[in-house]
């Protein structure tokens, strides 16, 4: 999806040297793409894989939440799922 975005972007700068408005056009697909598209990426990404696999953990720190209440959501569901792992894994907790 994003490869046909940067291609659309692409194909309306060129086409902008014949007329102005196609440069708009571009301007307003890229501040789309980088507001929605790439921000979805990143959310989507870093919750899938913070409750079921142990990478998601460092990935899902980059990712920056809405608000104070979502980011105390996602880390008490880490911790949670973090004490539940070495409930159950006592031998393969690093000390």
């Amino acid at each position: 999806m994003g490869t046909l975005i940067i291609l659309a972007i692409l194909v309306l700068v060129v086409l902008g040297f014949n007329s102005p408005v196609w440069w708009l056009t571009a301007a307003a697909l890229i501040y789309l793409y980088v507001r929605y598209f790439r921000a979805g990426q990143g959310a989507s990404g870093s919750s899938g894989g913070g409750g079921g696999g142990g990478g998601g953990g460092s990935s899902s720190t980059t990712r920056m939440d809405s608000d104070y209440h979502a980011y105390r959501q996602r880390r008490d569901r880490m911790a949670k799922w973090e004490r539940r792992y070495r409930r159950e894994r006592p031998w393969n907790v690093k000390k």
